[in-house]
């Protein structure tokens, strides 16, 4: 029995000793002859443990169901996804001050490091947002160094979410590469829920330098940023790692002219030997590749090259290619611009969604035609990147060997990068919503003026209210039920009757009388309903018997009592 639970047993082993159990039920049965195959079977099984120990007494141990010495025991290799270190190591890293929640699901992540407690940096300013983290600018009270914190969330309560979140620095742990954002420490302790990852600053993020009206890219420059962005995720393949997310904001730069990949929280290892379902709910959905808006569960490093193509077609185009609102005008966008699947993909790829999202009539492929303006050498690079079969997409390696880069003008060095104020994603957003601001103030403001009559000018002297009706304020100036908090005479005195609202007081009031009614209406009806059944039974009964139940009913009564 030992032979057969014990961890050093071979498969061969297992699968012979259930020969032997099954033989020698049979050998009830079948008298000798299954004693004889049950004995041979078992010389066999002698055999094997004996090429296995290579020492008789070992091998007597081992039948007898005793384990083998401690020396000879093979000892199992640690998962890389889980990554659990040994007990003894465990304990250290909980003495040195790691929280036991982060220790067991990687400390192998840890060896070498100590965690920085919170106060020793102090926060500057959010420089980003993401749906699972947030990242501050801050400065490390010890060595001055500017650095960026991500403070990200999970609870330390659920497995799955601490490891999920163990993930991200599992895989940062293993990869190295200049082009590659560089995990430098974690900032927590032992009583601590809460986890900060410590990495280096970096002044802008790609999206944001492309939002800026400033900057206008040239191809030696656009050339330079997808050589380092194809030479990250040519490392990142090469070690099992997905990305998963690749889009401009998570692409970030610093003075020197350096594109690092970050923001690997969506990352995930993969062997292409030996594949397991992932999940399709992962990229942006502008650079989300088609399989995974059909819902493919089985994929590869296409997911990351097609999100480069996308990113390659909007630095020379000058603003994002395909920016879909759902997942189903994103298909359509892709089938426009990259054509529909072939029939030959849609019977070989078995995607889930495949029955809702294929198109009735086939769609052409255009992009040569979409992107003529473009330089001559990389729409070689665009076609492979962005080509509907995953396979047909290659590898980031071929995509560095391409046209593209072999082609005159070269990639400028990243030090000649002109050097640009800091700007990224989240600054680009608050110059689009304070532009949109302005733009809304000035339109009520040109409307406020054409809408003036002459009879309204007597009361000019009335504030009226903010031109933006998304601001707060103007949301607490009058609410919607402001007219059932006030008193007639207050409201018309009040700021919030005015020519931006009267409409909306009016539409409210009707509905408020529209409702009354009917409320009466169904108390008034129902009676009257009731009332005129009765009638015309009565009435009926009357034509047909000649008199009224009522009457007979009260004759009959009558009788009664003159009878008793």
């Amino acid at each position: 029995m030992g032979c057969v639970l014990g961890r050093e047993v071979s498969s061969g082993i297992v699968s012979e000793s259930k020969e032997v159990q099954n033989l020698s039920v049979e050998s009830n049965n079948n008298g000798k002859e299954g004693a004889v195959a049950a004995k041979k079977i078992n010389s066999e099984v002698v055999e094997v443990q004996n090429d296995e120990a290579n020492q008789k007494k070992e091998e007597e141990k081992v039948v007898d169901g005793e384990k083998k010495p401690r020396g000879e025991r093979r000892r199992s290799k640690p998962n890389p996804r889980l990554s659990n270190p040994p007990k003894h190591l465990r304990g250290e890293q909980v003495a040195a001050g790691w929280p036991s929640w982060l220790t067991a699901v990687c400390g192998e992540a840890l060896n070498g490091w100590i965690p920085r407690r919170a106060d020793s940096f102090e926060k500057i300013d959010k420089i980003g947002q993401g749906t699972y983290s947030n990242v501050y600018k801050a400065k490390d009270i010890l060595t001055g160094k500017i650095v960026a914190l991500k403070k990200v969330r999970f609870d330390n309560l659920e497995p799955e979410s601490v490891k999920f979140m163990a993930r991200e620095i599992l895989i940062l742990r293993r990869l190295d590469h200049p082009n590659v954002v560089k995990l430098e420490g974690l900032v927590t302790s032992r009583m601590s829920c809460s986890l900060y990852l410590v990495f280096q600053y970096m002044e802008h993020d790609l999206a944001g330098l492309a939002a800026s009206p400033e900057v206008k890219f040239t191809e030696p420059q656009v050339k330079c940023y997808m050589h380092q962005l194809l030479s990250g995720l040519e490392h990142c393949h090469n070690n099992g790692v997905l990305h998963r997310d690749i889009k401009g904001s998570n692409l970030l730069i610093d003075d020197g002219g350096v594109l690092k990949i970050a923001d690997f929280g969506l990352a995930s290892f993969f062997d292409p030997h030996h594949k397991h379902p992932m999940t399709s709910r992962v990229v942006t959905l502008w650079y989300r590749p088609p399989e995974l808006l059909l819902g493919a569960t089985d994929y590869g490093v296409g997911v990351d090259l097609w999100s480069a193509g996308c990113i390659l077609a909007e630095l020379l185009a000058g603003k994002p290619i395909m920016p879909g609102r759902t997942e189903v005008e994103q298909l359509h966008k892709i089938y426009k611009l990259c054509g529909s699947p072939s029939d030959d993909y849609w019977k070989k790829s078995k995607l889930p969604n495949a029955t809702l999202f294929k198109p009735r009539e086939p769609y052409k492929r255009s992009i040569r035609e979409t992107f003529k303006d473009f330089p001559p050498s990389s729409l070689p690079l665009i076609e492979t990147l962005l080509a509907i079969d995953p396979l047909e997409r290659q590898t980031a390696t071929a995509a560095l060997r391409s046209e593209f880069f072999t082609t005159e003008p070269f990639a400028c060095e990243p030090s000649s990068l002109p050097k640009y104020p800091p700007s990224k994603e989240m600054d680009a957003k608050r110059r689009d919503d304070e532009a949109r601001r302005l733009r809304a103030a000035s339109k009520a403001q040109v409307d406020g003026a054409k809408k003036t009559r002459t009879r309204d000018r007597a009361v000019r002297a009335i504030p009226a209210p903010e031109a933006n009706a998304e601001l707060q304020s103007n949301l607490d100036v009058c609410p919607v039920g402001c007219f059932y908090q006030k008193s007639i005479s207050s409201m018309f005195r009040s700021s919030c009757w005015s020519e931006s609202y009267w409409k909306l007081y009016l539409l409210e009031m009707l509905c408020a009388v529209l409702s009354w009614i009917i409320t009466c209406f169904q108390l008034c009806f129902l009676p009257l309903v009731f009332l005129s059944c009765c009638l015309v039974v009565t009435t009926l009964d009357r034509v047909v018997n000649g008199e009224s139940y009522l009457l007979r009913s009260i004759k009959l009564a009558e009788c009664n009592l003159f009878s008793s």
